[in-house]
């Protein structure tokens, strides 16, 4: 969509440790990423970093930047700009006016997300290229993030959806399937794969990355390989039970990236297996969790099948003409082929651009 836009929006990677600055033009960075030390103990100084690397960025570039766009940390006021009691960012406590104080810096629009909506937005527009093979047109996507934590986004007809409250697409608060009273990220996230490896191996993982814990699966790591594969089949099992809620109400693609997302030939299976599942009435009456047929994209021959796949012609009474029919329902569970991190970019570059152009 803003492939070839020649306007300029700069961006910031927020971590605990370290800010890294950019600017995008047409989806691609201007220039070499700017890392400094985010001090996220001390207010005044991690401000004075934001625009010491923003300064530093705009000072690269030959044209002006038209708007600051970047994913930061919840809870946050997204609408207002306003970031709150953050655990990684002590300094940020009680609520502080980010995006009005770089508003009012720089005197340009400033956007400012969660990553999980940007991943979302970010993969939505890349699926309109991707698919293009495909005979429907696909408006509608559910954006996952697997590591840290459970993060996800919702695009419904192509725009952002971000909710009344900015709660919206958030996922890893919905119900874990296996510990009803628990949330969905207890088993959704870097530290539900070291428990469940530690509880099925009788070896303590408190040292242990998912790299690891994938290294052992594969053999390539000392270890227990069955409790390896067992804890990311888990993981995709809890995730898929989460996503199939989801999926009933937004009726779309499935993109999932991530670091933990490097593990997917593990958790891939189980996740489609879990979407898939049946359920029953008090009846005896059998329905699937989902309205759709789904397809796995990691799968060759699953990716083709559901590419090839075509809308029927159906004749309008009384004439000759046909009409197209939309009698097979279906989705798509994929990877992101370039990754969390540039999606995220992307999506903060499109929804900074979306936004000033519906303005």
């Amino acid at each position: 969509m803003y492939e070839y836009d020649k306007r300029v929006v700069l961006t910031l990677d927020a971590g605990g440790t370290n800010f890294v600055f950019s600017a995008i033009q047409g989806n691609n960075e201007m220039i070499s990423p700017i890392g400094l030390p985010a001090v996220s103990d001390n207010l005044d100084e991690c401000l004075e970093v934001l625009v010491k690397g923003f300064d530093r960025v705009i000072a690269a570039i030959p044209v002006p930047p038209v708007a600051i766009s970047f994913a930061f940390p919840g809870p946050a006021d997204y609408e207002n700009g306003i970031i709150g009691d953050l655990p990684n960012f002590p300094s940020f406590r009680g609520g502080v006016a980010l995006g009005p104080f770089l508003k009012h810096k720089y005197g340009i629009p400033v956007f400012i997300e969660n990553d999980g909506n940007l991943f979302a937005y970010g993969e939505a527009l890349n699926r309109e290229l991707s698919l293009a093979g495909c005979s429907r047109e696909y408006k509608n996507l559910i954006g996952i993030t697997l590591g840290t934590g459970f993060g996800a986004g919702v695009v419904i007809n192509k725009v952002l959806l971000t909710g009344d409250n900015g709660c919206g697409g958030d996922i890893w608060l919905m119900r874990n399937k296996k510990y009803p009273d628990m949330l969905a990220e207890e088993s959704v996230s870097i530290r539900a794969v070291r428990r469940v490896y530690s509880d099925l191996s009788g070896q303590s993982s408190a040292s242990l990355s998912p790299k690891d814990i994938y290294d052992i699966a594969e053999g390539i790591k000392e270890g227990d390989s069955h409790a390896a594969i067992a804890s990311f089949n888990e993981l995709g099992i809890m995730a898929g039970a989460a996503i199939a809620s989801v999926l009933n109400v937004v009726d779309g693609l499935v993109v999932i990236g991530g670091g933990v997302a490097g593990a997917s030939k593990y958790i891939l299976p189980a996740l489609i297996t879990e979407l898939r599942a049946q359920l029953t009435t008090f009846s005896g009456n059998k329905f699937p969790c989902v309205s759709m047929q789904v397809y796995n994209g990691e799968d060759e021959s699953e990716r083709a099948r559901f590419l090839s796949l075509s809308d029927s012609q159906v004749v309008i009474p009384g004439t000759h003409l046909t009409t197209t029919y939309h009698q097979l329902k279906q989705t798509l569970v994929l990877c992101s082929k370039e990754g969390a991190s540039r999606s995220i970019m992307r999506g903060a570059y499109a929804y900074a651009l979306q936004k000033i152009d519906l303005t």
